[in-house]
């Protein structure tokens, strides 16, 4: 079920009219659909079924405090990347006890602060790091709880800025290093194995990968239990892909048959990463359109969101569909470049898109949940837009839009 659907022309969000929203808090304005959220998180946690699992949010898709409630009040694990969202976590609710700390360049107070709240594990990325955690683990006179990232050189067929899993990638250790990182672990005082972690990237749309990545992990842990070494946790980490336009990705039951599948015979809990796929569709964006602009053959839909709102197609060439809030035939049909008001020419938000729009209609940019607000900026001195979750009939404002004195708030001029 689509909850972003319309109703009598009318683009509605569960059950609120998107002009509503819009006429209280206006726009550029980002909505989220609660029931989205839980379905989609469901679709992960009800996959695996009985099989020992934690689905674990991964908390860079989008790390507003509402949507974090949620994901904890649904009982989830979180995958986390910084001390920042770590916080952002527990002031959500979050059990720390839940929590992946991922990420290649962990910072010495991230530990530490990590280590003082009790977190699942460590997601380690290099033999630097791990012995980071274990100086930081015997100055705090704690044992800190570590997993190895392994880098299996799968190619997840995707955009190359979100593959992780190539050798060439900053990301993980190769087999041979992982084995040499576990045998110190298992011999340091201030270090406990609780798994290995895999994660091979982001917007994949095919099974195969995920399983030549699982047959990999499998023959490296079987050298691991030949030195001795138990693994509890087997991470598998997130990266199933959503539909931004014509994608087919796997279904999340469909993605869990087959890993359950290929571990028979094993007693592992499984812990998946997912971010893009549950938050994802759970997000439009919403723009005015200011001005209609024709020149050279091209026409130009100029809107109030831009750039900094959302990053996605100028950063990856991403497309996402933009549709109109209002249907209505005012407007003559035409390919427009829909375009904000930043000076800079890849200030898009997709490319000719086949619209019926007049000045101070309201259009919406799909798949908007996951990595948009989160990669927000102020650039051009622009304030962020505001959030909005919609909960049924219920509108929560979940974070203020930013005012231009919130822009430079913290700076000082010279005395």
């Amino acid at each position: 079920m689509d909850y972003f659907n319309y109703r009598n022309n009318q683009l509605y969000a569960e059950d609120v009219p998107v002009t509503e929203i819009v006429s209280r808090f206006g726009t550029p304005v980002y909505i989220y659909s609660r029931a989205t959220l839980e379905r989609h998180w469901n679709a992960f946690n009800d996959g695996l079924g009985d099989y020992p699992h934690l689905i674990c949010y991964a908390v860079k898709a989008n790390s507003n405090l509402a949507v974090l409630q949620i994901m904890a009040e649904l009982g989830s694990g979180f995958d986390i990347v910084s001390v920042g969202e770590l916080e952002r976590v527990l002031a959500a609710g979050g059990d720390p006890k839940k929590i992946v700390f991922s990420g290649v360049g962990k910072l010495k107070h991230e530990i530490e602060r990590a280590l003082d709240v009790g977190i699942l594990s460590f997601n380690v990325e290099s033999q630097a790091e791990l012995i980071l955690i274990e100086k930081t683990a015997r100055k705090k006179n704690v044992v800190a709880p570590i997993s190895i990232r392994v880098n299996p050189d799968v190619d997840p067929k995707t955009h190359p800025y979100i593959s992780t899993g190539l050798k060439e990638n900053k990301f993980g250790v190769t087999t041979d290093r992982a084995l040499q990182m576990y045998q110190h672990a298992t011999s340091s005082s201030h270090l406990c194995v609780e798994g290995i972690d895999c994660h091979i990237g982001s917007q994949i749309t095919e099974i195969q990968p995920f399983l030549d990545a699982l047959d990999c992990v499998l023959a490296l842990i079987k050298q691991i239990a030949n030195l001795g070494i138990h693994i509890k946790n087997l991470n598998l980490g997130g990266g199933i892909g959503v539909t931004y336009d014509n994608e087919t990705p796997p279904h999340p039951k469909d993605y869990s048959q087959a890993i359950k599948q290929r571990l028979e015979g094993y007693d592992f809990k499984i812990i998946l990463e997912p971010g893009r796929a549950i938050a994802a569709n759970a997000g439009i964006l919403v723009t005015q359109v200011e001005i209609l602009k024709t020149q050279a053959d091209k026409n130009f839909a100029i809107v109030d969101a831009a750039m900094n709102d959302l990053s996605r197609p100028a950063m990856y060439g991403a497309h996402h569909q933009i549709i109109s809030v209002q249907q209505h035939t005012r407007g003559e049909n035409k390919l427009y470049d829909v375009v904000g008001p930043i000076c800079e020419t890849g200030d898009f938000l997709g490319k000719d898109r086949e619209l019926a729009v007049i000045e101070n209609d309201l259009l919406a940019i799909r798949t908007a949940g996951a990595y948009c607000f989160s990669m927000s900026s102020n650039y051009n001195s622009r304030g962020r837009a505001a959030e909005v979750l919609v909960d049924g009939k219920a509108i929560h404002l979940v974070r203020e839009r930013e005012s231009v004195t919130d822009l430079f708030k913290d700076e000082h001029l010279l005395k």
